[in-house]
């Protein structure tokens, strides 16, 4: 403590730079301080430091870290006390640009792996960015002094060491909880399952916090299940939707895209007080839609699109600008390769034709004259040759009655199942269309990304980052993610650019992988080294990083206009 205080002494008034002299760890009472990278000036990117507190200082007991579930839960319980410890803070640090600022990587309503927080048996680590005071571009150290001695300290007196047993143990137990609800739903062959009494409305278009007064699920009757979880007194009830082809209709507003919404946002678990807390979904389930503009790469779309007018070839399907349709065959087809078990799929960001294509207009565009095969034509050979479910709200065609294992209508935000008075209305009305499937989903070509694919040089230096949750720059392209709707945090999407730039400068690609090996091989380094694995932090730790699945990261690749793939024979 003293050899900081002395240090930032010696520097104020100097040039920001002399900032850099601080670099290096620091032991205070009950924590140590480890400054690890110092910005350049004051409105550049914030420094980045370290409080670690040995586990002496502060007990975290085995129990709460026995699975790797609980560890997560745990560490993101500690991030979010600190992140509101932060906001609560009113200590005012006077300076230019972004002195004083302090910041976490602080969770939404998701849990997901991070690296803001890490515990082990030896030591809590507590990752922060932070702005070093200046007035203009000279040091302020009295500032920082008060930066360093009195809010820090404030901070994690008010977070870490204000918590207690019951708040680690309430996570743990709903780590429990979860765990026991994703071994329930693989067991039975559930893709998703909606507990009663779910808040599935968002407050607004923006906030991801649940409306208030929102009406509660409750589950139809046809599909409500009734198990036992731990810590819960009375057993768990709710909706469970099987493996096979589900299709939610009803009116508009009715709640169809906020029920699929909750279900895709499903695959990672939510805190407590979120309202859906207890919505799971199978982890590989994937949302697909139409994507125009979208580059696609040498992927198989021949499954929905053949004999394009200029003879393209739709086995080795490349372009630099989608269309709907193509795009979306594009994404069905992505999805499947990288192990999708579930495709998820809302009418209202579909394209039209390549989702149904009825008996009027297939007597007027003879077939011949068509190269789309629609999904409605696909969706059962998904099923029954891939094992690969679909969830589906449709709304505007009932000509998916035929193929539905089961049809939930949503009435004033509530479920009915109606797959019964579905499949009548199907048979008294039966369409007069004709199956216009060409293509069976065998003999798919083994694709592998070329070690060119990957390019983050800009002028003289290699450079990969990221502008908020949907857009990475690679050296001189851009990576849209967009319409990659299950990418919840820019953190995941941080996580992505170091994985590229990883994959480049370790060549990872010249190994020739598939596509498949080498998603898997990134999950493994994942699972077994962890996201820091992926950076160049060595005795550091990146604190703005949380983990992605490997579908985004499969999208990512995807979309790289760099990319250039061959495929195994």
């Amino acid at each position: 403590m003293k050899d900081l205080q002395q240090k930032l002494r010696q520097i104020d008034g100097k040039s920001y730079k002399s900032y850099k002299d601080i670099q290096g760890s620091y032991g205070f009472q009950s924590y140590s301080l480890a400054i690890d990278y110092v910005q350049g000036d004051p409105f550049a990117a914030p420094s980045k430091i370290r409080i670690v507190v040995p586990s002496n200082q502060y007990k975290i007991a085995n129990e709460w870290m026995e699975t790797s579930t609980r560890l997560t839960y745990i560490e993101d319980q500690v991030a979010r006390h600190v992140g509101r410890a932060i906001h609560q803070d009113r200590t005012v640090v006077k300076g230019s640009g972004k002195s004083g600022a302090i910041s976490i990587d602080a969770p939404g309503q998701e849990i997901l792996e991070r690296t803001a927080v890490s515990i082990n048996n030896k030591q809590t680590e507590i990752c922060l960015s932070i702005g070093l005071p200046a007035n203009g571009r000279r040091i302020n150290g009295k500032e920082a002094e008060k930066l360093f001695f009195q809010v820090i300290p404030s901070i994690v007196k008010n977070s870490l060491f204000k918590m207690e047993a019951h708040d680690f143990e309430a996570v743990c137990q709903l780590a429990d909880q979860h765990d026991a609800i994703r071994a329930k739903m693989k067991e039975e062959g559930w893709v998703s399952f909606v507990a009663d009494d779910s808040i599935l409305p968002r407050e607004s278009g923006i906030s991801n916090k649940p409306m208030k007064r929102a009406v509660p699920f409750q589950s139809p009757e046809a599909n409500r299940v009734s198990f036992t979880i731990p810590h819960r007194n009375e057993p768990i009830t709710g909706m469970a939707l099987n493996k096979g082809i589900v299709l939610i209709v009803g009116g508009g507003y009715h709640g169809k895209s906020t029920l699929l919404k909750a279900i895709e946002r499903g695959v990672y678990p939510h805190v407590k007080g979120d309202g859906r807390e207890y919505v799971l979904t199978d982890p590989d389930a994937v949302k697909v839609r139409a994507e125009d503009g979208r580059q696609v790469t040498s992927v198989n779309i021949s499954p929905f699109i053949n004999h394009l007018p200029h003879g393209e070839d739709t086995i080795r399907f490349s372009t630099e600008n989608a269309s709907g349709s193509t795009s979306q065959a594009a994404n069905v087809m992505e999805a499947i390769e990288a192990e999708a078990s579930a495709l998820l799929i809302d009418e209202d960001t579909s394209a039209t034709n390549f989702m149904i294509r009825d008996a009027r207009m297939q007597e007027l565009v003879a077939k011949d004259k068509e190269p789309i095969t629609p999904f409605i034509d696909q969706i059962k050979r998904l099923r029954d040759q891939l094992s690969v479910s679909t969830i589906l709200v449709m709304g505007g065609s009932g000509d998916y009655f035929d193929a539905a294992d089961d049809v939930i209508m949503l009435d004033q935000y509530l479920p009915y199942n109606v797959t019964d008075q579905a499949k009548a209305i199907a048979k008294k009305y039966p369409f007069n269309r004709d199956e216009e499937a060409v293509n069976q989903f065998k003999s798919m070509p083994n694709r592998h990304f070329l070690p060119s694919s990957l390019d983050s040089r800009k002028g003289n230096k290699s450079k990969v980052q990221t502008k908020g949750r949907t857009l990475i720059l690679m050296g001189r392209s851009e990576v849209s993610l967009h319409y990659v709707e299950q990418l919840v945090s820019s953190s995941q999407t941080r996580m992505i650019a170091e994985v590229l730039h990883h994959l480049e400068q370790r060549n990872w690609l010249k190994e020739q992988r598939s596509f498949k090996e080498l998603l898997d091989a990134i999950e493994d380094q994942l699972d077994q080294k962890g996201l820091a694995s992926f950076t160049g932090f060595k005795d550091q730790h990146p604190g703005d990083l949380a983990r992605p699945r490997r579908h985004e990261i499969a999208a990512t690749l995807n979309r790289l206009r760099t990319s250039k793939v061959d495929q195994f024979s």
